[in-house]
């Protein structure tokens, strides 16, 4: 039988030896953090809004007059206002977007209208922002534009992207891009020309020689405007950059098959961006990972990326879709894989 006065008391000094340990070690510990307060100086330490949270929500448990004494980072009455900034926080409520957000979008969609229709007045901009339900007067319009480096309907130029795509299904890109090929001779580069249909995106190589003369341009002319197979036959204009080779002869050629050649301003890159972008696709794709050795060699690899090209590669400009053909799409057979080039360019598709 054990005795309730001898139990207490154990548990009495057990208590004292457990809190004289505790008070030690707070001791110890506020000691330690007085030595590395001073070797800081007069450094402020770093805190973060988490380190911030974590010693308000110790000091409000602690209280004020403890903190006197062993507060050493921060005072007292910084730590509780730290404790009160945590309470705020916890009950503030997020500010639904207010006036300030819905101008700037009106904003926006007012400049995006007067891009997209270069013939818009202010009046016409109005009346299309009343069909969305926007309330906005003209002057507002006014200097929303001018902010925006838009100048009124007389003077305002139509984009170069409006202008291609009013003349969809007749406009062609042309263009060169160069390879180095490892010959007998050394290394060697050839300059291989294109046209790229706008619309559709099909390409159609018209041609690679290392010697881009008179004689190659004629016969460049002469497949591209081929009745038949030709892919400018039924075009109108086609749009190059001003390199030497698109020479005033071959310019002439052209527009004896009812064809204008249209050139691009001086660097200006992206007044061709369909051909510039087949050209980096091909470089990427293909010609940049592999080294071309000899020229049969080569003319194969673009061959198969042409045809891997149009039958296998899914076009961002169309939806995410192929040129030529839809995948068959059958959910209970295996996937297989389409190899060319040895596994350098692949399409999976449903085995048939």
């Amino acid at each position: 039988m054990i005795d309730p006065a001898a139990l207490q008391m154990v548990l009495g000094v057990l208590t004292g030896w457990l809190d004289r340990r505790e008070r030690e070690a707070v001791a110890y510990l506020i000691e330690e953090n007085r030595l590395l307060r001073r070797q800081l100086g007069t450094r402020r330490p770093r805190l973060t809004d988490d380190d911030r949270r974590r010693l308000a929500a110790r000091a409000y448990r602690v209280g004020r007059a403890a903190l006197q004494e062993i507060a050493t980072i921060a005072t007292p009455d910084t730590l509780l206002r730290w404790h009160r900034q945590l309470i705020a926080r916890k009950w503030s409520y997020a500010r639904r977007p207010g006036r300030r957000g819905v101008l700037l979008a009106i904003r926006r969609l007012v400049v995006r209208m007067a891009e997209e229709n270069p013939t818009w007045g202010y009046t016409r901009i109005q009346g299309a922002l009343k069909n969305v339900g926007h309330r906005v007067g003209r002057s507002t319009i006014r200097r929303t534009l001018k902010a925006a480096g838009l100048p009124p309907v007389p003077q305002r130029p139509t984009s170069w992207q409006t202008f291609l795509k009013a003349h969809w299904g007749v406009i062609a890109g042309g263009d060169f891009f160069t390879t180095e090929v490892w010959t007998w001779q050394g290394l060697v580069t050839y300059y291989t020309v294109f046209v790229l249909d706008l619309a559709s995106r099909r390409v159609q190589i018209l041609g690679s020689t290392p010697h881009p003369n008179e004689l190659f341009m004629q016969q460049v002319v002469r497949l591209a405007t081929a009745a038949g197979d030709g892919i400018l036959v039924a075009h109108r204009v086609l749009i190059c950059d001003r390199d030497r080779k698109w020479s005033g002869a071959v310019r002439r050629r052209f527009g004896e098959a009812s064809l204008r050649v249209v050139v691009t301003p001086e660097r200006a890159p992206n007044a061709n961006a369909y051909a510039e972008r087949f050209v980096r696709s091909i470089k990427e794709e293909c010609l940049d990972r592999m080294i071309p050795i000899g020229e049969r060699h080569f003319r194969r690899a673009v061959a198969e990326y042409v045809e891997h090209y149009h039958q296998e590669r899914n076009h961002q400009g169309l939806d995410n879709r192929l040129i030529a053909g839809t995948p068959v799409i059958d959910i209970t057979s295996r996937v297989q894989r389409r190899p060319r080039l040895g596994g350098l360019l692949n399409f999976y598709e449903r085995a048939a």
